[in-house]
């Protein structure tokens, strides 16, 4: 058996739930018609270090032709390359720091935004801005540390409405949109650790303010692979979406470079993420001669203060929230309703009025839920009619005495359906319930008392609480 070393990192892209970068322009994908259209070709140009890059070459010589489609009111002359760019979004750099401090890296005190060069078509200018603004993180991984080499927040390129022969059509709504760019050292070593690493770094984006749905986030693997000493290419990988494809693809690519070392034919290049696992070749491997200074804009600052305050307000990883929540007592089911309906600051509020953590969950997280699809409305106009000031009073009267738990849910139906609360709280009791229940356990005789408990909740639902129930059965059978 040979002996096969994996040397992997990986490369996420995340956008930001903010306006545009570079200019004032809103982030909203368009499905109607355009407003205008441009037509534009694009050339290679020397990068920093006065070499034009291999990759922008590659893209110059299939000599394309690019239209680009736009809105007037999503789209101005900055991403037609017809003005300079404007300050960067001050939201989206206070994200993409706090990214960058979930992830244990060092912010830069100052930084030059930099133009990378790119030539498929997805950039008018030709060009993408990008901001170095952290490096030398790490996460934890199962199977120890994996580096963050750097976090980046750049524009989104535009998006591709259909290819022809030596022509692309691109739609303009998209470019602009900032991204973070998330990049981990060489250090990953087994495809799962892979997924794990890409996993946690999912969770870290969620808790921040990223946009959500197919399209916002995409992930990239470079890997290189050593055979018996043997040390292949490094191969970018685009495209690989799902974190369960990202060990099934490495896995691929290692032994499709297996037989390429084998042969001496590993080179450097870029490459597209199939779903079945496998990849095609897209590109040669770009270099650094594709970065040079953006001109048009300063130095970037990033004041102390300013990372201070972003540390200190900080958001919870929903691990973290989890295992918070599984020490007040809630179940594994109910902790994720919780989590996913967003309503964790009002479950906090709502449990210093009622320290009951399982009853204000279900109160805040599950009831409305259960409600909604009852009535075949959505959860948010439930929650227009049964908002937190409503569900606080509902916990007081419990707390006083004065409403037993098993009636809340009954009340929020008829705030639903209508009624004020202080008439939706008066629960009127049948006349002699004692006798009732005295009856219905001569008419059943011989059952237990949780048989006897659903008859009358049953036969008595909304009039009476379990509690008060409970006491008058155990006083019968006793």
């Amino acid at each position: 058996m040979p002996n096969i070393k994996l040397k992997a990192g990986l490369e996420i892209h995340q956008q930001l739930d903010t306006g545009k970068l570079f200019c004032r322009c809103k982030s909203i994908l368009r499905k109607d018609k355009p407003d205008f259209i441009v037509t534009r070709k694009l050339h290679a140009v020397p990068g920093e270090t006065g070499e034009i890059d291999e990759a922008a070459l590659f893209e110059h010589l299939r000599d394309r032709e690019f239209v680009y489609e736009g809105y007037y009111d999503n789209t101005c002359l900055v991403e037609l390359d017809e003005e300079p760019p404007r300050e960067i979004n001050k939201e989206a750099l206070e994200i993409a720091l706090q990214i960058a401090l979930l992830l244990n890296c060092k912010i830069l005190p100052v930084t030059q935004i930099m133009r990378k060069t790119v030539l498929d078509g997805s950039n008018v200018s030709g060009f993408q801005r990008t901001v170095l603004i952290a490096k030398d993180g790490y996460v934890e991984t199962s199977y120890g540390k994996i580096g963050i080499a750097t976090i980046c927040l750049e524009e989104d390129a535009a998006r591709i409405v259909r290819r022809e022969d030596k022509r692309v059509v691109y739609r303009l709504d998209r470019l602009g949109i900032p991204l973070v760019e998330i990049a981990t050292k060489p250090e990953i070593k087994y495809a799962r650790q892979a997924r794990e690493v890409a996993l946690h770094i999912g969770e870290v984006l969620r808790a921040c303010k990223v946009r959500r749905g197919i399209g916002t986030i995409r992930q990239d693997v470079n890997l290189s692979v050593n055979v018996d000493g043997k040390q292949g290419a490094r191969i970018e990988i685009k495209g690989v979406q799902e974190p369960r494809l990202i060990e099934k693809t490495i896995e691929t690519e290692v032994r499709r470079q297996v037989e390429l070392i084998a042969k001496g034919e590993s080179k450097p290049e870029v490459r597209k993420a199939l779903p079945d696992g496998t990849t095609e070749f897209l590109r040669p491997l770009p270099g650094a001669a594709r970065m040079y200074p953006e001109t048009d804009l300063p130095l970037l600052k990033i004041p102390r203060e300013l990372v201070d305050s972003i540390r200190h307000a900080l958001p919870r990883l929903k691990h973290e929230m989890r295992q918070e929540l599984e020490k007040q007592g809630l179940n594994k089911e109910l902790i994720k309703v919780l989590l996913d309906s967003g309503k964790l600051d009002d479950y906090k509020e709502l449990l210093r009025v009622y320290n009951k953590p399982d009853f204000v969950a279900k109160l805040v997280a599950l009831w409305p839920r259960e409600l909604a699809s009852q009535a075949s409305i959505s959860v948010e106009d439930v929650e227009s009619k049964i908002n937190n000031d409503i569900k606080a009073k509902l916990l007081e009267t419990v707390k006083q005495g004065k409403l037993d738990e098993s009636l809340v849910k009954q009340v929020m139906q008829a705030v639903l359906d209508g009624k004020p609360l202080e008439e939706a709280m008066k629960i009127e009791k049948p006349e002699n319930l004692e006798e009732e229940i005295m009856k219905l356990v001569k008419e059943k005789p011989g059952l237990s008392i949780n048989a006897y408990m659903g008859l009358i909740m049953s036969r008595f639902r909304g009039k009476v609480s379990g509690k008060e129930a409970a006491e008058i059965l155990k006083k019968i059978l006793s």
